[in-house]
């Protein structure tokens, strides 16, 4: 196991962490930390726990978010868009000139 000291806000925490995993906890703790004094300026007189959990919806609403924004295009979607029109657009043009039964 690894030891990792995680800084959010002026606060200090040491958290053990499977070997190797050490830079995606200190990815997870630099999002809270990006909206530490937001939250500590919610919390008002509410303690370090309110503006911890505050942090952490904000972060959660940032992930929901995430999670309902459509897909970004692709060059293979736009590649595949394309391929399919003009497939289309080939299938329109032999239904015209094939004879009619």
């Amino acid at each position: 196991m690894a030891l990792v000291t995680l800084t959010i806000g002026d606060m200090t925490y040491d958290l053990a962490c499977r070997d190797g995993g050490e830079p995606r906890l200190m990815q997870a703790a630099a999002l809270i930390d990006e909206r530490w004094d937001t939250a500590r300026r919610a919390a008002g007189g509410g303690g370090t726990q309110r503006a911890m959990l505050l942090a952490a919806l904000m972060v959660a609403d940032a992930l929901i978010d995430a999670r309902e924004a459509p897909p970004p295009e692709t060059p293979e979607g736009v590649a595949l868009d394309a391929l399919s029109e003009r497939l289309e657009s080939i299938a329109a043009a032999l239904e015209q000139t094939l004879p009619s039964a």
